[in-house]
């Protein structure tokens, strides 16, 4: 194999492919090796617009140049400190800029490696808060059809994307789902959250009475389910549901791992909507994915909950290795200052109509059956082929990554989510692109 970055190795077999089409790919490999702001570079040397943020995750743009310097000094100074009766400076710093900027009252975090993990956080947190407090029989969860919450048991359990259920057996007990929100024929084609849909919230009072609320722990929803393609929650929706988890006791989690750090325009999808959740689910943009890391924001209510018993104690048996682990901290510290430098908390807000009109402009394209957006995300649906669901938008993503734009599928459903940086030109040319593509499906 050869040492240079650039050139495609000579072995593909040994590496197993999260989420791809493996026998796909290693057939014709798409290989980046390198990247800076809006455009990887490819093994070819061809620059590649990064419609997706990675993977909604690189919203300051790639290669920024104080988090770059702020992982190459931290990794000289401190590479590790235990996590566990140990501690070190980033570690509290950065959890306090994360206060700093979340809706009041969310002051206290955990953290984690993944969205993955923070979401196994915020559910075990949920359970162990009710037993605490004595209440010990709040132990059912209820998720969402068609929610994507991380790939571990808790999230699968309570997550609604069927294909990343049905290999894995039972999951958890006590799991049940209100429906999801996506309703084509009275909300095809809106701009921000559509008008319909308002009361499916109201689903969850009928889970209340079929399990009684005394069973029930916690509700997790995402604002804008993002993965399954980007369903964007009816106007009034989310109080919905917050009214009714307080109404009977119940903790509401919102899962932010890609509504959070600016993606809406705001600081995140609690901002936007006006409703503030119990405990708060955050990762990918914590440190613009340059290095691993999650965090789980939660109440002063539930962490001083389980302040109680002797000091030498451990109040809460969870954690990981790497939790709060510095290099990922001295990312997360650099990544915050970069988008309160630029803005980029709120730039969605000012790129937003822009992105939005632009998009819907491709509603006349064919096979074009909705088009959604909020923010700086939107999806472009498609109409399936018979018998070959995915097919289209998985040609589709083909087609524009040989065109130099790179695009997310999910089902029959393009996802684009620009880094926060993006400007009217990058949109312009994502869009064009697009068009073309478009034109040209069969």
């Amino acid at each position: 194999m050869s040492n240079s970055s650039s050139v495609t190795p000579n072995d593909l077999s040994a590496f197993w492919m999260p989420f791809t089409a493996n026998r796909q790919f290693k057939k014709a490999p798409r290989m980046f090796v390198g990247a800076k702001d809006m455009h990887y570079t490819t093994a070819e040397g061809r620059q590649v617009l990064d419609g997706t943020a990675g993977l909604w995750c690189v919203n300051a743009g790639h290669c920024r140049p104080n988090i770059v310097e702020a992982i190459q000094t931290q990794a000289a100074e401190l590479d590790y400190a235990p996590a566990f009766q140990m501690g070190h400076p980033k570690a509290f710093e950065l959890a306090n800029r994360l206060v700093d900027i979340a809706p009041k009252g969310l002051d206290h975090v955990l953290f984690t490696n993944s969205g993955s993990e923070s979401v196994e956080t915020a559910l075990k947190v949920a359970l162990a808060y009710h037993r605490v407090k004595g209440d010990g029989a709040r132990s059912r969860l209820i998720g969402r059809e068609r929610a994507y919450h991380g790939v571990n048991f808790g999230g699968i359990s309570v997550g609604g994307i069927v294909s990343n259920r049905k290999m894995f057996g039972t999951l958890l007990t006590g799991v049940d789902h209100m429906p999801h929100t996506h309703n084509l024929s009275k909300n095809a084609f809106s701009k921000g959250p559509p008008e319909y849909g308002t009361d499916l919230a109201d689903e969850l009072e009928r889970i209340v009475t079929l399990h009684d609320a005394s069973t029930i722990a916690a509700v997790i929803v995402e604002p804008v389910a993002g993965s399954t393609g980007v369903l964007i929650p009816p106007m009034g929706y989310l109080k919905r549901l917050r009214d009714i988890t307080k109404k009977h006791g119940i903790l509401l989690i919102f899962d932010e791992v890609i509504t959070g750090f600016g993606r809406l325009g705001t600081p995140f999808g609690a901002d936007y909507f006006g409703v503030t959740p119990d405990i708060m689910i955050t990762a990918k943009g914590l440190t613009n994915g340059t290095i691993p890391m999650g965090a789980v924001l939660v109440t002063g209510e539930i962490h001083d909950a389980f302040m109680n018993g002797p000091e030498h104690v451990i109040e809460f048996f969870h954690g990981y290795t790497y939790s709060g682990n510095p290099m990922a901290a001295a990312a997360g510290l650099a990544t915050l200052e970069t988008y309160k430098d630029e803005d980029l908390l709120t730039r969605g807000a000012d790129m937003g109509d822009y992105f939005g009109e632009a998009l819907h402009s491709l509603a006349d394209c064919p096979h074009v059956i909705d088009i959604r957006n909020i923010g700086l995300v939107g999806a472009i649906e498609l109409e399936s082929i018979t018998g070959s669901p995915t097919q289209r938008a998985f040609s589709a993503f083909l087609k524009a990554y040989d065109a130099g734009v790179l695009i997310r599928t999910t089902g029959d459903i393009i996802a684009l989510s620009p880094p926060l940086i993006v400007d009217k030109s990058h949109v312009d040319t994502l869009v064009d692109t697009l068009r073309t593509v478009l034109k040209s499906l069969e």
